[in-house]
């Protein structure tokens, strides 16, 4: 095991808690709002290409938090329009997004049934 990759993702998982937890304590944000806002810098970031690289240097680090999932939705969006035309960049994102949200869906069923206790 890579221990210093370890400790990349750590890091950078952390300085964006750090940041949305900043927000929360001197914004009047909502935290619906910050995590719309993470997912659009995330898209941001990873239509303009610079999201690879905190992905390069943090690895799930910058894939699993929000940031993560704007990327992922940008960079599907992006090839898909490459292949398909317009239409592409509309259903591109859910495309590239879609094992993730039914992984979440599966997972959240399973322990809805899995850990169900009787009263």
């Amino acid at each position: 095991m890579d221990w210093m990759m370890v400790f990349k993702a750590f890091v950078l998982g952390g300085i964006i808690c750090i940041i949305g937890q900043i927000l929360i304590d001197k914004t009047k944000l909502t935290p619906a709002r910050i995590l719309v806002t993470y997912v659009t810098v995330g898209a941001i970031l990873g239509g303009l290409g610079w999201y690879k690289y905190l992905i390069n240097w943090g690895g799930c680090g910058a894939t699993v938090p929000l940031t993560g999932f704007g990327n992922t939705l940008s960079k599907g969006a992006i090839e898909e329009l490459k292949n398909m035309g317009l239409i592409g960049a509309f259903t591109g994102g859910i495309k590239a997004a879609s094992g993730g949200i039914a992984a979440a869906i599966f997972f959240r069923v399973y322990c809805v049934i899995g850990f169900e206790t009787e009263n």
